[in-house]
């Protein structure tokens, strides 16, 4: 199988990019996990998502930071081999492979259980398989066919939440809950602590996993090196704002905890509250809908992360290299990710999602560190400015997320360090006992691509 041109199709703008990010980070994934995350914090998660959206955007900082330096579609996995050690980025890239290839299964099988909910005459099963068909065949076509249908998902979700803002303004202000739109207790109140807001943060903190992933649009961006950090930030602000927002009135109008009739589905009680069964059942809609868009994004993302390693020559360059001519998409790597998220026939969500919390934060920390070591100390970028932004703001991204990663649950923690021992092990084959580096990317092919779309943009 042949495959002369292996550079992907630059046509992605800033407003894609945002709808990619947020479609990935599932907007309302809030409303999935509100009960036990309220649970968690004591009630403070509002206060939970603020602390988490301000460790995010240091990150999210680095994240920028990077791509400037290497505008590929490898993201963390290509930012550390780069900038701090060959060896060590294969280590990173293999840990948040768990993440990338098992999120869109994860996706599935959300939108499916949630499916069979609604549909019970339609078993789980068959809602799983209609998903993978559905969004492996719009990912194969293109970026192009996966944004403009992320677009319209994305619609619905924004439609559901301008609903949720506003029936439950409507409740404060008849009385309902606190009774008031104006409160510091979903922040801070009597029955938590400040150790409470942590542990919230951590477990919450897993909504924000997904911004990082516009990273591996590089390729396929205008002027990534500008385009991808607005997207960043953008991205960031305008979940974490949603995030905030919804834990915020969800907080007020239905402060008791204790009445919820499932934790699990708290956030369906307090959908009742505000605006009865029918807005109970449009959010449920909203829920099936944001996880649809974040399965297409998160199945693009993973197999371009594998399309990287692949023309690495970490996996067999053959396959996984491959970019069709046609679509200029990584059709066979799509292909397996379809197939590996029919794993998810035989899941429960509890197990599927233990796989995939350990990876992100390892990443979220070496891309951090990834900017002092190319900028700091490679650069010696060492100015005012530079040892604020090269060195005190990625340090800082970098010890929030430690202190965050180290609160994840055991069965998280387990699975991960299995994988990476795995990985380390695939290192070693790899190269012969660290006896030679392991296969990179050359850059200057990256830098001869984004040349020639130079040239055909300004003709």
């Amino acid at each position: 199988m042949q495959n002369h041109n292996i550079s992907l199709d630059r046509t992605l703008k800033l407003l894609p990019l945002v709808l990619f990010g947020l479609a990935y980070m599932d907007p309302m994934t809030v409303f999935e996990t509100y009960g036990v995350g309220a649970k968690t914090s004591h009630g403070m998660l509002a206060g939970a998502y603020l602390l988490t959206l301000i460790t995010m955007l240091f990150t999210g900082f680095s994240y920028g930071k990077m791509v400037k330096a290497f505008p590929v579609a490898g993201s963390a996995y290509t930012y550390v081999q780069k900038s701090i050690s060959p060896h060590l980025g294969f280590v990173v890239g293999w840990v948040i492979l768990l993440d990338y290839v098992l999120l869109p299964m994860i996706n599935m099988l959300i939108a499916g259980t949630y499916l069979a909910e609604v549909f019970q005459d339609i078993p789980r099963q068959v809602w799983i398989l209609f998903i993978i068909v559905v969004v492996t065949g719009v990912n194969i076509v293109g970026m192009k066919l996966n944004t403009k249908v992320n677009g319209i998902l994305l619609f619905y979700v924004a439609l559901v939440m301008f609903f949720f803002f506003s029936l439950s303004i409507k409740a404060l202000i008849s009385g309902t809950g606190e009774g008031t739109v104006l409160s510091i207790h979903p922040f801070m109140n009597a029955d938590g602590s400040i150790k409470n807001v942590i542990s919230g943060a951590a477990l919450v903190s897993l909504s924000f996993l997904g911004f990082d992933a516009i990273t591996t649009l590089s390729e396929e961006t205008i002027n990534p090196t500008k385009t991808i950090p607005k997207a960043i930030l953008l991205v960031l602000l305008a979940a974490g704002i949603v995030f905030v927002g919804v834990a915020y009135f969800a907080y007020l109008v239905h402060p008791d905890m204790t009445t919820f009739e499932n934790i699990d589905t708290a956030s369906t009680s307090v959908a009742k509250v505000i605006g009865g069964h029918l807005f109970s059942a449009a959010l449920l809609a909203g829920i099936v809908t944001a996880t649809s868009a974040s399965a297409l994004a998160a199945h693009a993302s993973a197999a371009r992360l594998l399309f990287v390693m692949g023309r690495d020559n970490v996996f067999p360059k053959r396959v996984f290299g491959f970019i069709h001519p046609r679509f200029k998409t990584p059709i066979l790597n799509l292909l397996i990710i379809g197939l590996l998220s029919c794993v998810g026939l035989f899941l429960n969500l509890d197990t599927a999602s233990a796989l995939i919390n350990f990876g992100a934060f390892v990443s979220f920390i070496f891309v951090n560190i990834s900017v002092t070591a190319y900028y700091f100390i490679k650069k010696k970028d060492r100015s005012i400015i530079g040892v604020i932004t090269n060195l005190v703001f990625p340090m800082t991204g970098a010890l929030m997320t430690l202190a965050l990663w180290i609160n994840l649950g055991f069965g998280s923690l387990s699975v991960g360090l299995t994988w990476l021992l795995i990985g380390i092990i695939y290192l070693i084959f790899l190269t012969k006992g660290f006896k030679k580096h392991p296969p990179q990317f050359d850059l200057s092919d990256a830098d001869e691509n984004d040349d020639i779309q130079k040239e055909i943009t300004s003709a």
